[in-house]
């Protein structure tokens, strides 16, 4: 199948819920034996061509130890400054539980779990969406984007949660990820693309189609493309 992608001009395949599940054989291995679809894909395209798309929940713990052994993140202490997000009994600590099934069913594999297995597998980038966030439009999850971030070499695109211009530049700025995706605030016209692009332009991160002229020497860059198939916008940047 993906073969015929590739063929009709597509420059990348997405992979989802098999991805989870290769992931759990590669860690009970512990070695890749060549026969996931990430492997197959990665080895006749290349690594750049093989997207693994994630979508984590969060599961509230009291205790770090209640997580049992799986990589916490502690909002009260993200990235970003405490933004009030707790649980339902006011917790702050949770770890992120990769689903599969469009989000019905939970693997109990945590996303950073999940993340290195793919990437040793031969997955190019990871695009990390956020059940929780999703269509919230109160800004990325910080704490899950740096955890993620900071486990894998790959780059890593936000998704889930864009509501403003300035939580783009804020994604960038706190967690070092290469890209933000966002599709509901522009299919409604909340914020247009030229607004986020001269916003990101102010802080001297440039967009297709913005005058290079007017930015410092240090700006970072950044590419707006239409992703069609999924009618969302990725803003990727790029540091010259």
């Amino acid at each position: 199948m993906a073969e015929a992608y590739f063929r009709a001009g597509a420059d990348k395949v997405s992979i989802g819920s098999d991805a989870v599940d290769v992931a759990r054989k590669y860690r009970a291995s512990g070695k890749a034996d060549g026969s996931s679809s990430i492997e197959a894909i990665s080895h006749v395209y290349g690594r750049q061509a093989v997207v693994v798309s994630i979508d984590p929940r969060r599961v509230w713990v009291r205790t770090a130890a209640d997580a049992d052994g799986h990589n916490v993140v502690n909002h009260a202490d993200a990235v970003g400054g405490d933004r009030g997000v707790r649980g339902p009994n006011g917790e702050s600590l949770c770890w992120y539980e990769c689903t599969v099934q469009g989000g019905r069913k939970g693997s109990g594999l945590d996303v950073v779990q999940v993340c290195q297995a793919v990437e040793a597998l031969g997955c190019g980038e990871i695009l990390l969406n956020c059940i929780d966030n999703d269509g919230q439009n109160n800004g990325f999850d910080l704490g899950l984007v740096a955890s993620v971030k900071g486990a894998v070499k790959i780059p890593v695109i936000a998704s889930s949660g864009a509501g403003a211009p300035a939580h783009f530049s804020e994604v960038f700025d706190a967690t070092g990820c290469e890209a933000a995706l966002a599709a509901s605030i522009f299919h409604h016209s909340k914020v247009g693309i030229a607004e986020v692009k001269a916003h990101l332009a102010s802080r001297g991160v440039a967009t297709r189609g913005a005058p290079s002229s007017a930015l410092p020497k240090w700006a970072k860059w950044a590419a707006v493309a239409a992703a069609a198939a999924a009618l969302a916008v990725v803003v990727a940047r790029r540091r010259r």
